[in-house]
């Protein structure tokens, strides 16, 4: 008995940790296990293809392929200029108290349903809506429609995405050294320069968690593009949710709906790799020419 309280004393951490490992292999690993497995295997055949994987690069399917990455390069890159000065003014501009007020309405439109929040932009981009008849009195065409449209599509996934830029931000700036910003503006930099060399460097580990967090689960999006783009504008997650729920053809939507997370991951990973391989380059640039061997 005594070994077993000195364990769980020592392993506290590990098993409060249990459950929450459980719950994610239970809901999350095992259900992408199985899609892997019905994507990859001929369930009439018993055969190990690729064949469902192939449909995927034909040209049709391609180019949506390129229309949900282009939407949800922007998506991350217009989250990340928003969330920047926003996440800066959080951590250095306002006070504890304030500051946990204004996390907790940024937070707050998360607590109500994804279909809410869509359809509160459905309703400004209506013809019939706010936003709409308030341009038509400032005088654009009648004709002209913000609903149905790639504006309309972006609107909805910056607003619904721009917490989950925000708050990884806030975290990496918020802890950084302020002694640090501090020391630059003793040794005459102005605040461009600061943010330049001191601000922005130390903040890369917040850009990257939160271009993940926005990019990944835009790229497979289905409810907004679906809300407020119409049947015109297809996307990756519309495809998915085509071929799972409308053909019932298993096993390519499992094959889609794994590419949809190899895709982004693969994306990401080079643009990593490329951006280390680049800091390298001037890194070594900056080395001179005779320490280049003590580098290597």
């Amino acid at each position: 008995m005594k070994q077993l309280k000195k364990i769980l004393a020592e392993e506290i951490s590990f098993v409060l940790a249990c459950p929450a490992v459980l719950w994610q292999v239970l809901f999350l690993f095992l259900p992408l296990a199985v899609l892997l497995f019905y994507s990859v295997v001929d369930c009439d055949n018993k055969t190990f293809t690729f064949f469902y994987y192939a449909q995927i690069f034909k040209s049709s399917y391609f180019k949506v392929i390129m229309h949900s990455f282009g939407m949800a390069f922007m998506t991350a890159i217009i989250t990340l200029v928003v969330a920047y000065p926003v996440a800066y003014f959080l951590a250095f501009k306002v006070s504890k108290k304030l500051r946990m007020f204004l996390l907790f309405t940024l937070i707050l439109p998360s607590w109500t349903s994804l279909i809410v929040q869509v359809y509160a932009w459905f309703f400004l981009f209506d013809r019939q809506g706010f936003l709409s008849q308030f341009l038509y009195w400032l005088g654009m065409p009648q004709g002209f429609a913000l609903l149905n449209s790639y504006f309309s599509i972006m609107v909805g996934m910056v607003a619904v995405y721009l917490p989950f830029m925000i708050l990884p931000l806030f975290a990496v700036i918020e802890k950084m050294d302020k002694r640090l910003i501090e020391a630059s503006a003793d040794l005459g930099a102005n605040r461009y320069e600061t943010l330049k060399r001191v601000i922005f460097p130390l903040s890369l580990p917040g850009i990257y968690s939160g271009f993940l967090l926005v990019f990944i689960p835009a790229f497979g999006e289905f409810a907004i593009p679906t809300l407020l783009g119409g049947s015109k504008i297809v996307l990756w997650g519309n495809l998915i949710v085509e071929k799972f729920l409308l053909s019932r053809d298993w096993q390519s939507g499992a094959a889609f709906a794994c590419f949809g997370v190899i895709f982004p991951v693969m994306i990401i990973t080079v643009i990593y790799v490329c951006g280390r391989i680049i800091a390298y380059i001037k890194a070594m640039q900056r080395i001179p020419h005779e320490q280049h061997k003590d580098v290597w």
